[in-house]
């Protein structure tokens, strides 16, 4: 695997950001399975969570390994504490990833595929959100998505949780949070009412997680909507012990059907 990491110009935050870049390899001692039909490598968005940045991965999962020997490249980005949204009090993250990310990183690798059917995302906590939104929010470009312990129920936490002043900033008050885009569940509605072709959801969450309760609304609405959800709760707490394992387990979910 060949890793990059990179600092660019965004015109949509007007500033800098980084991004770490996994890309398969192909040499002599080593090749790599899977394939898409023009060539080119699929694609995984990764995602991270609150108070980590682009390198949080790669220092707190054995991600390289796990998609060593696939043609599966692997783009992190940071979003701060930017909830992968447009903010109410800050910058739009959500354009930057949704418009932006994705075609920076097909300019820099042009190996890299923009078929919806081969591009995934993935995150852990704000990152599953984040990862879930895009799918949701972007279906004719994100084929699956995979949620660790992600937040995806804000509706269902905030009136269980008093609003904190970052969370105020990123999306206002619960009366505009409910209903709006950045609302998953009601985003979930609008997409499943205006396509057909919907994307592939997995959704993990460990049973000592507090969100846990949050994952099972998210996921109850999800099917019944009638969206293809993978369902999984095991032994886990908030933390990297449980992201790593599920991790490694969604690769080979997001590679299947490819062929090999």
């Amino acid at each position: 695997m060949a890793h990059f990491a990179i600092n660019c110009f965004s015109d949509f935050l007007q500033m800098s950001v980084n991004l770490n870049v996994i890309l398969p390899q192909r040499t002599i001692r080593h090749g790599f399975t899977g394939s898409t039909p023009d060539g080119k490598f699929p694609v995984l968005y990764l995602l991270h969570g609150m108070g980590d940045d682009q390198t949080i991965w790669q220092r707190r999962t054995a991600i390289e390994r796990y998609v060593e020997g696939t043609s599966l490249a692997v783009v992190m980005p940071t979003t701060h504490l930017g909830f992968y949204t447009d903010m109410q009090h800050g910058l739009p993250y959500w354009s930057f990833f949704s418009q932006e990310l994705p075609a920076l990183c097909r300019q820099f690798f042009p190996q890299l595929t923009d078929r919806r059917e081969y591009t995934f995302a993935a995150g852990n906590s704000m990152g599953g959100y984040g990862a879930v939104k895009l799918a949701l929010g972007m279906p004719d470009q994100f084929g699956k998505a995979v949620s660790l312990s992600g937040a995806l129920d804000l509706v269902g936490m905030a009136k269980h949780t008093p609003a904190t002043p970052l969370m105020q900033n990123i999306f206002g008050s619960t009366e505009q949070l409910t209903g709006s885009d950045n609302d998953l569940l009601a985003l979930a509605e609008k997409t499943c009412k205006t396509h057909t072709n919907l994307p592939k959801l997995r959704i993990c969450c460990g049973t000592e997680d507090p969100l846990l309760p949050f994952s099972r609304s998210a996921k109850a609405r999800l099917i019944q909507l009638g969206y293809d959800v993978t369902y999984q709760e095991s032994p886990g707490v908030h933390d990297w012990a449980y992201w790593d394992t599920q991790i490694r387990q969604a690769i080979p979910w997001l590679l299947e059907g490819m062929e090999m």
